[in-house]
């Protein structure tokens, strides 16, 4: 007889179903595991034996086979101990075998028989809702397990022994209910910085459409500042986003007691990253920052002194929105749809640009900083703004009137227009300008003749690529969105290609 249990493997977010069987014969004892486990799924023998001791049962004195299938899938993680010994469990009629086959299990299992958390439990419990079966997990994950489905049965059990008891009838685990994280202290604001009246215009406009921006400056001008009080003004996730943001920090294991926030991400790795750190990757192919971010902001703070081909790794996500890691056995893919924001300096002193200072490098010491970018990295940079050294006459006057509150307001006013444009045309996954293609910025962003003459004269001049081209009309777009008009105008072009020419005196920089 083969007692059969359900568990998940993931691709991605995706939870794929593996079938664990377990066979129990007569031989000599031994406890074979096959389907292709990792090192981690092949020590989970070890827990098994030791939870069970401890449950106050034993491993039968018999060859035990146990088969995770598909077999060519790679099975990872611990989360395959508790479906393995619930099928043990099954097999030796200790639990009744035909319950379980209506349920989706994972959790990890400690020597005392009690169930450790795991990662993945909200794209397991989606995947489970799809099959139409329950799930079976730990209980410091039930509440991550909820928010899958309101009508997905859940048994969230702390031990071996209480979900033996529960699916016996002696014992009843109450389904969890889904919890919100609560916010633990206001979000830095916008009213504590003083003069950078422009860079703090640029910050409203990249959070209304959703474009990447870069600030230049020397040290000590308040880029990180600003950076750090954009969440501030950012909208709340909505259900759909929240969803996918929570699907991914799920299977990093960045979900505390399994509660979910509408804040979006801000994730500001240090410039010593790696490629994997920051796209993801490595031997488990597991989700970098740069997915981490996905609904949210992706701060790169002394962006030059990243290494330039961890840099260049981002440009495939800024275009396409989403990471895809490629191994010889498998492939995955996790989202990315990501505002880039990004500070440096103008060049390795920090002061290039400032009066009365000269560099002893000249203006070598600028170009050799400012290669380290590349220019289709720059292409993809929507805004870019030079922010300037604050002086002491702007330290001296009183904090602005206006705060996170007000800019907040009249971003959300133009995001609202923008969800209703785009509902309006049938276009759900659109969310942002910044979201928009080519063909569908050609469609919806029609200058007036003046602002189209304009545009023509200053791609020639600027020499701007064809994606730089659309990138302008985006964020005149979003000006007219924030003007609370569906014209786009010269007025609304000439800001935008203002905010284009800063990141052109870059690159001729140099």
């Amino acid at each position: 007889m083969v007692a059969r249990v359900t568990t998940v493997a993931f691709q991605g977010i995706e939870a794929v179903p593996v079938d664990v069987q377990v066979q129990i014969t007569s031989g000599n004892p031994y406890f074979a595991l096959v389907g292709l486990p990792d090192k981690t799924v092949g020590e989970s023998r070890e827990r098994i034996r030791a939870a069970l001791h401890a449950s106050g049962l034993a491993l039968p004195q018999r060859r035990i086979t146990v088969n995770l299938a598909p077999a060519d899938l790679p099975k990872e993680g611990s989360h395959y101990d508790l479906p393995i010994a619930l099928a043990i469990l099954a097999a030796i009629g200790a639990m009744p075998g035909d319950q379980l086959m209506d349920w989706v299990a994972l959790g990890e299992l400690s020597l005392d028989g009690t169930i450790a958390p795991v990662a993945g439990v909200l794209p397991a419990a989606i995947g489970a809702s799809a099959m139409d079966k329950g799930l079976i997990c730990p209980a410091e994950s039930g509440s991550e397990a909820a928010w899958a489905s309101p009508d997905l049965a859940i048994v969230a059990g702390r031990s071996l022994v209480q979900l033996a008891n529960h699916f016996k009838g002696t014992q009843v685990i109450s389904r969890p209910e889904p919890k919100i994280r609560e916010a633990t202290a206001a979000l830095p604001d916008l009213a504590d910085v003083k003069g950078q009246e422009t860079a703090k215009r640029a910050l409203e406009i990249a959070a209304a459409g959703g474009h990447n921006l870069l600030m230049v400056g020397p040290p000590g001008s308040g880029k990180s500042m600003l950076a750090s009080r954009l969440p501030s003004i950012l909208p709340p996730l909505a259900p759909r986003e929240l969803l996918e943001v929570s699907m991914i920090a799920s299977i990093a294991g960045e979900l505390a007691d399994g509660r979910l926030s509408d804040r979006r991400p801000f994730r500001a790795p240090h410039h010593s990253a790696s490629m994997a750190a920051l796209v993801g990757g490595g031997l488990r192919a597991r989700p970098g920052e740069v997915s981490l971010a996905h609904n949210g902001v992706l701060f790169l703070d002394e962006l030059p002194e990243f290494n330039p081909q961890v840099l260049d790794s981002l440009r495939q996500p800024l275009e396409s929105g989403e990471v895809v890691i490629a191994r010889a056995n498998h492939r995955v893919s996790y989202l990315a749809r990501i505002q880039l924001v990004a500070a440096m300096n103008p060049c390795r002193c920090g002061h290039a640009g400032d009066p009365g200072y000269t560099c002893r490098r000249g203006s070598r010491c600028a170009a050799d900083y400012q290669e380290r970018i590349s220019g289709p990295l720059l292409d993809r940079i929507d805004l870019r703004v030079e922010v300037a050294a604050v002086t002491a006459a702007d330290l001296v006057l009183p904090p602005p009137s206006e705060g996170s509150r007000d800019v907040a307001a009249r971003v959300a006013a133009a995001r609202a227009r923008q969800s209703a444009r785009f509902a309006g045309l049938g276009l759900d996954r659109v969310r942002t300008n910044a979201d928009m293609s080519a063909s569908l910025v050609d469609e919806i962003v029609r200058p007036d003749r003046a602002g189209a003459a304009l545009l023509s004269d200053a791609a020639d001049k600027l020499r701007l690529s064809a994606r730089a081209y659309h990138r302008v009309l985006k964020v005149a777009r979003t000006l007219a969105d924030l003007d609370g008009t569906d014209h786009v105008g010269r007025i609304h072009l000439a800001e935008a290609l203002s905010y284009r020419s800063c990141g052109n005196r870059l690159a001729m920089a140099a």
